[in-house]
């Protein structure tokens, strides 16, 4: 049980249902569908289509969406729903610059979430476009109030949000960036959502609505054709999984990087005890080696697994792990670990939706970096991803750039599962931070006891080329032990992430829920 004489969030409670979102609109627009006789997909997407519009610096229908999803009767599936590069794109020619602008055109991969949305929606929800869009319609064409967080966010970016008249034009208001408690309007986004509701998917990835975001793009410099668009079809895929502490831990398979969360869970397991604190110093520096390695997995193999061969089954394979964790030294920073073994063979919102019943969402969607590309289309005012910036330029690699491509993706849903069915339906956004992230709130669940919201509020860990990041929470006694096992410490300048949480509690016949105090929302339950 929490102190109740400091600040902090109880969990949220539900017998039928309960929610999760980073922003209040967004769970207030999933419980009135649940409430209305919705299920949990039609409500994810409600929810998802909300938050592009009243969280606009973290998403849009501009960028990508990942699903995975519990169904009762059918199991465990998963939707991928990212983007390919234009199929025009000279990468030799960006590969010989030696660089990628973050908000180049050319990192504007082909928006996958409204085709995600559509066919997540035709295969498991009971409503369609037209219906889950119309909240998200409301608050575009109304207006909504700038929450806290969204505001820092967004004044954060303003030197990005000048740099081009579209963005200029609607992400400032009077010319100025909003402040919270502001009311904002996306007039134009408004127009776009309407004619997708008039027309489908298809209003979006044909006619007008492509035409102005190809001839955008082309004006600075893209290779982007109306056929990028229309040929666009995001794919339902079979989940990968690894156990921990009795459940399945499940993520989309790469070329999402939530691979990277499995590996690192799997080394966790053979290193030594982590002692009974989840912010001593000891658990931080062994969950932080452990991480080290695990990306370094991530950025030896995870690409496009239809442009290259990604060898999953070496990656989760217990003998890597052991490899893995026996180069970590338990009281000691490794200044290097070695190259990762090969096969022995030649940013972001993230929000869940549960039922009792055991359909259970759990769904991330993004355009990467804060604001994407800074890329806002003039006419439809759609902001678009600069998710191509996730190439890299090493000729031969896996993941290099290329044309017709999607890029290695950070975005990743999570699920927990016991004997088949779900117990916690999880994520933790924030970009390449996402799988530390839910190996972090996972085991505080898991190996510490922590309740769902006490293990989203724990202060969090992060590393970097120099060092670690450790947010303001993280004591200085521990900051100052784990200098002396040889880390470079550092404050983060911003909060790491943000995460919603559900959990079955079969038992007592209930939901819990918990939301981010990194973030503006909450979990609510019916």
């Amino acid at each position: 049980m929490r102190d109740f004489q400091r600040p902090g969030r109880s969990l949220a409670y539900g017998t039928r249902a309960m929610a999760a979102s980073s922003h209040p609109n967004a769970t207030l627009a999933a419980l009135d569908v649940l409430k209305a006789g919705g299920n949990a997909v039609d409500a994810a997407v409600t929810a998802a289509a909300v938050l592009a519009v009243c969280e606009p610096q973290s998403t849009g229908i501009g960028g990508d969406c990942f699903v995975l999803m519990h169904v009762p009767g059918e199991g465990l599936k998963g939707f991928n729903g990212s983007g390919r590069s234009p199929r025009g794109l000279d990468a030799g020619a960006i590969i010989a610059s030696g660089a990628l602008d973050h908000f180049s055109p050319h990192t504007v991969t082909i928006p996958g979430a409204i085709d995600a949305w559509d066919q997540v929606l035709s295969a498991h929800g009971t409503i369609g476009l037209d219906e889950a869009l119309a909240p998200a319609i409301r608050y575009a064409e109304s207006g909504f109030v700038v929450t806290p967080r969204v505001a820092f966010d967004w004044a954060t970016d303003r030197e990005l949000i000048e740099r081009r008249e579209g963005s200029r034009q609607h992400l400032l208001l009077n010319g100025s960036v909003p402040a919270t408690g502001s009311v904002m309007q996306f007039p134009a986004l408004a127009e776009t959502l309407k004619a997708i509701v008039k027309r489908g998917r298809d209003g979006f990835y044909a006619g007008g609505i492509a035409e102005d975001m190809v001839g955008d793009l082309r004006a600075l410099g893209g290779s982007h054709v109306l056929d990028d668009f229309a040929a666009h079809r995001g794919e339902w895929v079979t989940p990968i999984s690894t156990d921990f502490s009795g459940l399945d831990i499940a993520e989309i398979p790469p070329n999402g990087h939530g691979i990277t969360a499995l590996v690192l869970l799997n080394i966790l397991k053979h290193l030594p005890t982590r002692g009974a604190d989840p912010l001593s110093a000891q658990r931080i520096h062994l969950l932080l080696e452990a991480a080290r390695l695990a990306y370094a997995v991530r950025d030896r193999f995870v690409a496009d697994p239809q442009s290259s061969q990604v060898p999953v089954e070496h990656m989760l394979s217990d003998a890597l792990a052991r490899e893995l964790a026996a180069r970590i030294d338990p009281n000691r920073r490794t200044i290097t670990f070695g190259s990762v073994p090969n096969p022995r063979k030649s940013d972001t919102v993230y929000l869940a939706v549960a039922e009792t019943s055991g359909l259970a969402v759990s769904f991330i969607n993004s355009t990467y970096w804060s604001f994407g590309s800074g890329i806002v289309t003039r006419k439809t005012g759609v902001n678009l991803q600069n998710r191509g910036h996730c190439f890299n330029l090493v000729p031969g690699h896996p993941n290099v750039i290329a044309p017709g491509k999607r890029p290695l993706h950070t975005i990743i849903p999570g699920m927990a599962l016991r004997d088949g069915q779900p117990e916690i339906v999880f994520g933790v956004m924030g970009g390449d931070y996402q799988p530390l992230g839910h190996a972090q709130v996972l085991t505080s669940m898991l190996d510490y006891g922590l309740d769902a919201q006490a293990a989203v509020d724990l202060p969090r860990v992060f590393f970097d080329a120099q060092g670690l990041v450790l947010e303001s929470g993280v004591p200085d006694a521990v900051a100052a032990a784990l200098a002396g096992m040889g880390h470079l410490v550092a404050r983060a300048p911003e909060p790491l992430g943000g995460g919603q949480i559900i959990v079955y509690d079969r038992k007592a016949g209930v939901l819990k829920g918990a939301s981010d105090p990194r973030k503006d929302g909450f979990a609510a339950g019916l």
